[in-house]
């Protein structure tokens, strides 16, 4: 894939977000039962504070690449908030010294709510919003407006709330259909990456972002890549569509794992024992036959970091 873009930014995105209406105790430790690895989570026991336990494992995927990966598990999901917080805020400060600039990636469902320390005190006013910019690992192919587009959630529950400038919010067309909204951001993507505000991974060609923050669904599924759909197999395509989600709505549009896999960090963020399964199935011992989406989340150069509370890690 070129790393780089000569065309115009196409009319429909130079608008990209209209205004909407307003709408103390040491950590405990156990290792990963069997795991060839040995891995050891660390789970917060109590408090606010985290400490970060760095591992180099391999992901249980087919490629079976080497991954670096920080996992943290917590006692509970207002622990996990917390330390959410913190680590985008200091990924925040870090690239906005170093390249002027922070671009973000968000997903849908319960993440939104994960975000929330980000909007009290002390990082609404600490954080440099004025350096963030704002897109989506998927979206739902619905008007930023309906009750299923991850705009809209976003918006609520963060992006209203925060001083990031309008033009620095990357959402989809909704006017157009599922296949050419894909093409469109894209383009989009592609246009950034020419005048230097989305970056290029060295190792793969594709854009780097500086944070992924990526949800999992109970199925193990992440963005809009479901388990045993084709779409998990797409190794070109930056942007892509969906017109069968076997979870509705059934049009969206969503980063493929090559953008995914290239990003500097992502942030794995799973709460509730709804969750268990698939963390089992990628954090334990590797023993299930099928290989779930969540499984290929696996950074090229990047750091992968898992925010779980105990629930979700009850099956470790």
């Amino acid at each position: 894939m070129a790393s780089s873009f000569t065309g115009s930014l196409s009319a429909s995105l130079r608008t990209l977000s209209p205004r909407l209406p307003s709408p103390s105790q040491p950590p405990t430790s156990y290792t990963l039962p069997n795991h060839p690895n040995k891995r050891r989570i660390y789970l917060i026991a109590a408090g606010n504070r985290s400490t970060l336990f760095r591992s180099k494992t391999k992901a249980s995927t087919a490629a079976n690449m080497a991954t670096a990966q920080n996992v943290q598990v917590f006692d509970s999901e207002e622990a996990l908030s917390m330390s959410l917080a913190k680590y985008i805020a200091d990924l925040s400060e870090k690239f906005a010294k170093q390249k002027d600039s922070f671009t973000v990636v968000l997903s849908g469902g319960s993440l939104i709510k994960s975000l929330r320390k980000l909007v009290e005190a002390p990082y609404v006013d600490s954080v440099i919003w004025s350096k963030w910019h704002v897109f989506w690992a998927d979206e739902r192919v619905v008007p930023k407006n309906h009750p299923d587009s991850n705009y809209l959630l976003a918006y609520d529950g963060f992006l209203s709330k925060v001083p990031i400038p309008s033009g620095n919010v990357y959402a989809i067309n909704d006017a157009l259909s599922a296949e050419a909204a894909a093409d469109d951001y894209e383009t989009c993507v592609k246009h950034l990456v020419h005048n230097g505000i989305v970056s290029v991974s060295e190792v793969s060609g594709f854009p780097k972002f500086d944070l992924m923050l990526l949800g999992m669904g109970p199925d193990g599924h992440v963005a809009s890549l479901f388990p045993g759909h084709p779409l998990v197999q797409e190794k070109t395509k930056w942007a892509s569509f969906i017109k069968d989600s076997p979870k509705p709505p059934p049009e969206r549009i969503t980063f493929t794992f090559p953008v995914i896999n290239s990003s500097a960090n992502i942030a794995l963020v799973a709460a509730g024992a709804g969750k268990a399964d698939p963390v089992r199935a990628t954090l334990g011992n590797g023993e299930d036959s099928e290989v779930l989406p969540v499984q290929m989340v696996s950074p090229d150069e990047g750091m992968l970091t898992w925010f779980l509370d105990k629930d979700a890690a009850s099956k470790l």
